[in-house]
């Protein structure tokens, strides 16, 4: 059996080498390791079957979203098909590991400890690496739960089509083309922050036969090219509930309500995500 070294080991004393320290070692089994990662992730989300607010997405305004629902006492959990969270911060502008922010969103990276460089005309520059790991962080901290590598494939629905709840499947088995049923979690709401593919109501609107969303339309618009102080001005807007249940957040508002991208300017999609949770906290007091 080999021995493992804990975080406990060391050093005391000041004799020769290796005099006075003290080795605490501990058997390690490869089925216990295996077991501590079933149990802690059965236990965990068994909780996570029934919560307030269900997030599609780990992006930046889907992670602002959940700190700031968390902060409330909103149960929440977010769901990220990808194994890594962020969305397109992490790459900033063209693999440039950086982002803009404009004054005034600024003060959403600074309250959760994101270093930021004073460029020009009241923007700021953000290391994208920092900003994510900040982001995050401080949405785990305040309470929310973040699942990676499941997708939210589908919408559990009631009576007048309310949404009421998320079907999963693994992103692995999507890749893989296998028919796996999925399963699903309960929630009173769900914020599709799934970017620019507005996944969650493109899904909605596809699966049910004249459903109509909240846009003139009544459709999913598609975002506009490229137009960033447009499509910035028109963010916050359009983050709304576009159907009972069913809130739009970040590029996926943007998208659904055929507004413009905004390319690595990150402000909007940030005053998205607290716009998110402002109107989640609003719609789930009305509701009681």
């Amino acid at each position: 059996m080999r021995r493992v070294f804990s975080a406990r080991e060391v050093e005391v004393g000041t004799g020769a080498a290796g005099e006075g320290r003290e080795e605490v070692c501990m058997a390690l089994e490869e089925k216990t390791v295996t077991a501590c990662i079933m149990r802690s992730f059965f236990e965990d989300f068994l909780r996570d079957l029934e919560v307030d607010v269900v997030i599609a997405g780990a992006g930046p305004s889907g992670v602002t979203a959940a700190r700031y629902l968390a902060q409330a006492g909103v149960r929440t959990v977010v769901f990220e098909k990808n194994l890594h969270v962020g969305g397109g911060m992490w790459g900033g502008g063209m693999l440039f590991p950086r982002i803009v922010v404009q004054e005034g969103p600024n003060r959403l990276l600074e309250e959760v400890g994101v270093r930021l460089q004073e460029a020009e005309d009241g923007l700021y520059v953000a290391d994208s690496v920092q900003a994510v790991a900040c982001c995050t962080a401080a949405a785990i901290r305040a309470g929310a739960r973040i699942w990676v590598g499941m997708s939210v494939e589908d919408l559990v629905i009631r009576e007048d089509h309310r949404v009421c709840g998320v079907v999963l499947n693994w992103t692995a088995v999507e890749k893989a083309g296998l028919h796996v049923d999925p399963l699903a979690v309960s929630c009173r709401l769900v914020i599709d922050a799934t970017g620019h593919e507005a996944q969650v109501c493109r899904t909605l609107v596809r699966k049910v036969p004249g459903l109509r969303l909240l846009t003139r339309s009544g459709e999913v618009e598609g975002e506009l090219p490229m137009w960033a102080e447009r499509g910035e001005e028109a963010l916050v807007d359009n983050t709304r509930q576009v159907h009972p249940g069913l809130l739009v957040a970040g590029m996926a508002a943007n998208a659904v309500f055929g507004s413009p991208r905004m390319g690595a300017v990150f402000g909007g999609m940030l005053l998205s995500g607290k716009r998110a949770a402002e109107l989640a906290v609003e719609l789930l007091r009305s509701s009681k």
